[in-house]
């Protein structure tokens, strides 16, 4: 580590402490030449392996941008978008591997998912899993529902917006 004063290429840890979401770790650092000190974030890297053999860093924003196609005009907010995308990440980081396909990225969002909006789920199951029927739709909703009834769940109910219309 390179001191950002001097570019001296050595460094003294003096305190190291876990983040608040105990992704990364914050070290305060002295200088053994300049005696300055600074603090580096230290995060360990994660890479998705993708269908077509490319890596790239894992991107909570990419987790986000995927989840917020599905969940919009879903009463669904950015704090619950933001948490969904942090639990993904501990997910996958407590697989223990550095380097993860994306397949199992979409897994890991799976769950969090139907958790917070099932409408939402069947949206981004229906293009991650590649529904391309209308039994497929109709066999994710029947498990669904058989998970709500083992759990006693009650569903979310919306307003009906077709309410007092006539049918057709």
């Amino acid at each position: 580590m390179h001191c950002p004063f001097c570019r001296h290429t050595d460094s003294r840890v003096m305190d190291s402490r876990t983040t608040d979401d105990g992704s990364s770790i914050r070290r305060r650092r002295q200088c053994p030449e300049c005696g300055r000190r600074f603090t580096t974030i230290e995060t360990a890297s994660l890479t998705v392996t993708k269908r077509s053999g490319a890596s790239e860093p894992f991107s909570r924003s990419k987790v986000l941008v995927g989840v917020r196609k599905a969940c919009q005009g879903r009463p669904v907010t950015e704090d619950d978008l933001a948490l969904l995308a942090q639990r993904v990440e501990e997910c996958i980081r407590q697989q223990g591997q550095a380097e993860v396909d994306a397949h199992e990225v979409g897994l890991a969002i799976l769950g969090p998912l139907r958790e917070l909006d099932e409408v939402a789920y069947l949206r981004f199951a229906s293009v991650y899993q590649a529904f391309d029927s209308l039994e497929d739709f109709e066999g994710a909703i029947t498990l669904l529902r058989a998970e709500r009834e083992a759990t006693g769940r009650e569903p979310d109910r919306q307003p009906d917006r077709h309410a007092g219309m006539p049918p057709g």
